[in-house]
This record gives C-alpha cells, sequence and structure tokens, in this order.
C-alpha cells in the first residue's frame, strides 16, 4: 500500500472522530482499514471503501441525488474505490462521472461515515461497504447529465431531506449535519 495515502487516511479518520464523536462507526472504520491491504479493492470478500459525495449547490440550499439503477432508492452520488486509496479524490471523480457536471470542488474533510450492508446478487455475495463521504460543492452550472448508473438525477432541498421520514436514514443524518453547519 502507499502508506503516504493510507496514513492521511487514517489521519483523517481519527481527526474525524475527535470532532464527531456521536459518530459510531469512525472506530469500525479504523480497524477495517488496519485490516488487509486489499481493503480498497471491489473483489475483497468482506467488504470495500468506496467513497461518495454530498453533492452541494452553490447556494448550499440543495444536494443532487440519484435514484440508483441497481438499489432502486434515492441515494448520494458515490461508488467503489477500485483500488484508489484517496478517497476524496474517488468521491470527487464518481460525483463527475455520475452527473455529468463539471467545476466541482471536494472539500478534504470527512464529512460522514456509513457502514451498510450490500445484498447478495446474481453471482456476488453479500458484503460491507465502508462509505467515506465528502462535501462535493457545486462552482458552476448545476444542469445535470443523467448517467447509466442512475435511474435519474434530482436537486433536493437539503431542509426537506432532513423532514422526510421516508428518506434514506443516512441521507435524512447528512442533511441535519449539513443544516447544523450551514444554518
Amino acid at each position: 500500500m502507499t502508506h503516504s495515502v493510507i496514513d492521511e487516511l487514517e489521519g483523517a479518520l481519527r481527526r474525524h472522530a475527535r470532532t464527531r464523536p456521536d459518530d459510531p462507526v469512525a472506530g469500525q472504520f479504523l480497524r477495517f482499514l488496519a485490516s488487509a491491504p486489499q481493503v480498497f479493492e471491489r473483489n475483497h470478500a468482506p467488504g470495500h471503501f468506496t467513497g461518495s459525495a454530498w453533492l452541494v449547490s452553490a447556494d448550499a440550499e440543495r444536494v443532487l441525488l440519484t435514484h440508483h439503477r441497481k438499489l432502486g432508492r434515492w441515494l448520494q452520488l458515490g461508488g467503489h474505490a477500485d483500488g484508489d486509496r484517496d478517497l476524496a479524490g474517488v468521491a470527487l471523480r464518481e460525483a463527475e462521472e455520475e452527473s455529468g457536471l463539471q467545476h466541482l470542488v471536494v472539500d478534504p474533510a470527512i464529512f460522514d461515515l456509513d457502514r451498510h450492508l450490500i445484498p447478495a446478487r446474481g453471482e456476488e455475495p453479500a458484503h460491507w461497504h465502508y462509505d467515506v463521504r465528502y462535501v462535493v460543492r457545486a462552482t458552476g452550472s448545476e444542469d445535470f447529465a443523467v448517467s447509466e448508473e442512475s435511474l435519474e438525477l434530482a436537486w433536493r432541498p437539503v431542509r426537506a431531506i432532513a423532514q422526510d421520514p421516508q428518506a434514506d436514514a443516512s441521507l435524512r443524518r447528512m442533511a441535519h449535519r449539513w443544516l447544523a453547519r450551514n444554518p
């Protein structure tokens, strides 16, 4: 492994744990990071790291969500690291690829962590995603293009997500965190 990038991720996870004591999974992420060199690879059987984007509009009032084709749910943009240990870079790349937006800027600090089980599909067994989430800001046009990974995309008001009991629990959590930072 490239130790400097791994050390940076470990340091970022430790900072996140200190600044967000309400986030109970930071310790799990640190243990998983140290568990095997393959934790950034999709074929690592127990699970792998993913990078996601809390993609906010220039006015910081809306977030771009995907109606995920495989999961059939509204979620944040993001995807597999596929060996890339720079998860902020993964989040930025996935946001660009899945939205077609340009001139995006990623905040380097971890915004949220979410460990979730991906159900078995076909030949692929159930496994864990260790999703490290970053704020990505739209700084140019907000006219998106739907990629093949999405059924559709939509800008949604952050306040509406925070108040929607039908929204994914992790989306509501991120919406509340965003509103606490940007009242």
